[in-house]
């Protein structure tokens, strides 16, 4: 009875003391950076004077806010690009509906589709099946470290051609890692091998940016780049996929080829093969592929979705000479259009696994980047502003002195100084700020824009030196095998070899791809 009276006298939740008010503190660094950006904003808006622009400097204003909550994080990164749907009507520089436009067009279309179908793949683990296979390729018998490591990285930019370099780096850091696995298992690990440990991870990021840069869908970068300049000439010929594919890919080619030199230089050894044939051989990798079984039907159909777009993006815009398929819709249909329509079809397309379950349901999709989605309808938002506040014509003229510069310094000089920022804030938010300048720059200069455009987003994508550089490098910079020194030590040369390759691409072939020799109409 005793014990149930005392039963009957605790209660349901445990109680708990008031803390002490005097303990709590609203002043912490999260707090701080939350103020950070409307402070930032408000003191501009009312303490700063630009030539009798009020747009201008409220642009600046709204800029400063946004900027500032994205480089410290004090709110996340998807919820802040989201801001200017409040913002820019607020302090008068767009109305709400063309803002809101600037968040779903024909690039977020295909950006969209791209995931989803990325999501598929995923599912069906075919990026691993990929990667196991052509990594077994390149394995070698006996076992070649630089044939090992020109395999891993290959893997990884091919995977980063078609889907965003971090979820490629997502996708492949797992089976790189797998691989290092078997050195660590011994008590004590080779110098040889912790150097070449080094290098395979710092491969899969570094791979996973440069890859990117081949196609449109590789990188949000590229996304922003040919949303900009449809916005500020909606008169010239649009930036295909096809059109970009045949500057980007080679481009592409010759600073990865540069990369697996550099990472072949530093981290394998004389000693790399001896060490490493004690742990790994094709075997290995031979039972792992087995562990996955022989590919399904719903394997091969994902494929056959997936290679299907591609074909269909190559072809839509070919050449002048050669349409492509997009002139039999009088060119309504976008690289956008094609991507949802490819997507659409894995949610038609059964399995044949279960009874009336299709290759993808809607609840595969809750791991859909939407954060990258609004930080780019946030980047052309942006964009559209600067361009028609009349900010970008002030902005520029802190960057005055590349207007002096000789013609074949321009694409290094551009793509330096974009690779010096993208260090600090993200590639998206670097090619937001500087390709906009870089267009009044070009209108001053009487060049073609695309001569400073495709060199300072190219430029963007070089972040090599930092862990907070991309999100593919924290990927890599988590597993442990590598440090912010060795970061530096192959991202240096990386970098250089980088700013070459652009600048000896773009007045060539760049200007035979993309017309950069006719005049523009601004």
């Amino acid at each position: 009875m005793d014990s149930n009276s005392n039963d009957s006298k605790t209660p349901l939740l445990p109680l708990q003391s008031h803390p002490n008010v005097s303990t709590i503190s609203f002043v912490n660094t999260k707090n701080l950076a939350i103020i950070s950006g409307p402070l930032s904003c408000f003191s501009i808006y009312f303490f700063v004077e630009i030539d009798g622009q009020p747009l201008s400097r409220n642009l600046l204003a709204v800029l400063s806010w946004v900027f500032l909550w994205w480089l410290t994080e004090a709110v996340p990164m998807a919820v802040t690009s989201m801001s200017p749907l409040f913002l820019f009507p607020m302090f008068g520089i767009a109305t709400a509906d063309d803002v809101a436009k600037s968040y779903m067009d024909d690039i977020i279309a295909l950006v969209l589709g791209s995931f989803i179908l990325a999501l598929a793949v995923e599912h069906y683990n075919i990026h691993r099946r990929l990667a196991l296979n052509i990594t077994s390729l390149f394995c070698g018998d006996p076992l070649n470290p630089h044939l090992l490591l020109l395999g891993i990285c290959a893997t990884t930019a091919f995977i980063s051609m078609w889907m965003h370099n971090t979820a490629a780096s997502v996708m492949m850091i797992p089976v790189a890692t797998g691989i290092l696995q078997r050195f660590a298992d011994n008590a004590v690990v080779d110098p040889a091998v912790i150097l070449f440990s080094k290098g395979v991870i710092l491969g899969v990021i570094y791979s996973a940016a440069i890859g990117g840069m081949s196609t449109l869908t590789g990188t949000g970068v590229n996304l922003i780049l040919v949303g900009i300049w449809e916005s500020y000439f909606p008169q010239e010929k649009a930036i295909s996929f096809s059109s970009w594919f045949m500057f980007g890919f080679p481009l592409a080619v010759l600073i990865f080829f540069s990369l697996w030199g550099i990472l072949c230089f530093q981290y394998c050894s004389k000693g790399t093969e001896k060490a490493l044939s004690a742990y790994l051989d094709r075997a290995h990798l031979k039972r792992e592929l087995e562990t996955l079984g022989p590919m399904a039907f719903a394997d091969k159909m994902v494929l056959s979705v997936f290679g299907m777009l591609v074909v269909l993006w190559m072809t839509r815009s070919i050449t002048n000479e050669v349409p492509g398929w997009g002139r039999l819709f009088d060119g309504r249909v976008g690289d956008g259009s094609v991507s949802i329509l490819m997507a659409t079809l894995l949610f038609i397309i059964p399995n044949k696994k279960n009874p009336g379950e299709k290759l993808m349901d809607w609840n595969k999709c809750k791991k859909l980047h939407w954060n990258i989605i609004l930080l780019l309808g946030a980047g052309y938002a942006i964009a559209d502003g600067v361009h028609t506040t009349g900010l970008a014509d002030i902005l520029s003229q802190s960057l005055s002195f590349l207007r002096s510069a000789p013609y074949l310094a321009i694409a290094p000089l551009v793509c330096l100084v974009s690779s010096t920022i993208t260090e600090f804030t993200s590639n998206n938010t670097t090619t937001t700020l500087v390709v906009p300048l870089l267009i009044e720059m070009a209108k001053t200069m009487k060049v073609h824009p695309l001569l400073l455009m495709i060199p300072g987003a190219i430029g963007a994508q070089f972040a090599f030196f930092l862990p907070t550089g991309t999100p593919s490098n924290v990927v890599g910079f988590t597993t442990g095998h590598i440090e912010i020194k060795d970061m530096i030590r192959t991202g240096v040369p990386l970098k250089v070899a980088g700013v070459l390759v652009i600048s000896v691409l773009m007045p060539t072939l760049g200007a035979f791809v993309f017309n950069t020799n006719k005049l523009v109409d601004y």
